[in-house]
């Protein structure tokens, strides 16, 4: 189901939500000085972490794109997400909670954090990946750096798998 009523703001972050997976306030609060479009890395600080850790997340190039383009979008913004409502103020926390309901899906059928739950159980069940490596994706594995660092190359291959399962069910495949 396509959301069209928004802003292009709205709809890129309900795709991010899908891919890369993140928690709702970990993009929701985003800085663009976070992304390193080039090399395809996405760092978001501890202060947003859950577990107080900063976390780098591997983005495919689709996501690439989505993000260039809203960088044209967002012209002289600091914020990856911001309001309409304000300069330099992020999206609200609900706001990506009330696109879905717009779509009309219900809280019991999809909310901006059940992108992120799907994805998850998606790739456990997919028996593809090594159980720490997606720990380490989910940001699940605490304050060791080191081995989350282990983890790096399956970790974009997950990333790219999990875009082309998207891009299967994008294309009705």
């Amino acid at each position: 189901m396509a959301y069209d009523r928004g802003a292009e703001i709205i709809r890129t972050a309900l795709k991010l939500m899908a891919s890369p997976y993140p928690r709702p306030g970990e993009l929701q609060l985003s800085y663009w000085s976070e992304f390193n479009l080039e090399k395809g890395i996405w760092t978001i600080p501890a202060e947003r972490m859950k577990m107080r850790h900063p976390h780098r997340k591997p983005l495919v190039a689709p996501v690439v794109d989505l993000l260039r383009d809203l960088k044209e979008k967002t012209d002289g913004k600091t914020r990856v997400f911001p309001s309409l409502t304000g300069r330099d103020r992020p999206i609200s926390e609900n706001t990506m909670n009330q696109a879905l309901r717009r779509m009309s899906f219900s809280r019991d059928e999809m909310t901006s954090h059940g992108f992120r739950a799907s994805a998850s159980s998606l790739i456990k069940e997919s028996g593809h990946w090594n159980p720490d490596a997606i720990e380490a994706e989910l940001a699940h594995i605490g304050g060791n750096q080191v081995r989350r660092a282990e983890y790096w190359d399956e970790r974009v291959r997950m990333v790219e798998w999990r875009a082309g399962e998207l891009e299967l069910v994008e294309l009705g495949a």
